[in-house]
């Protein structure tokens, strides 16, 4: 393989970690805000069940986003070993 090769791979790798990981950080800061609007404890008499069930449907929510979460922090990492790889390869292979 020769280092124009290497340096697109390079290129690919990094545009599809970025991508990954802007994802990754639009994902965590919708959770973020999520989380603000979850009370830890609410009291509701009778008349209330519609802010309970808000209440539900973010808890709801967050718990979804748990899962994708974790795919793109492993993802992310997953990139940015193979982004570090194939940049000590380019580096190895101009010598």
């Amino acid at each position: 393989m020769g280092a124009e090769t290497f340096h697109s791979s390079l290129i690919y790798i990094l545009a599809t970690w970025g991508a990954i990981t802007i994802a990754l950080i639009v994902l965590l800061i919708y959770r973020s805000q999520l989380t603000n609007r979850e009370d830890d404890q609410i009291y509701l008499g009778r008349g209330e069940d519609t802010l309970a069930a808000e209440q539900r449907t973010i808890v709801a929510r967050i718990d979804a986003l748990a899962r994708p979460i974790k795919v793109l922090y492993i993802l992310s990492g997953a990139l940015l070993i193979a982004l570090v790889a194939v940049w000590l390869a380019t580096m190895w292979a101009e010598r």
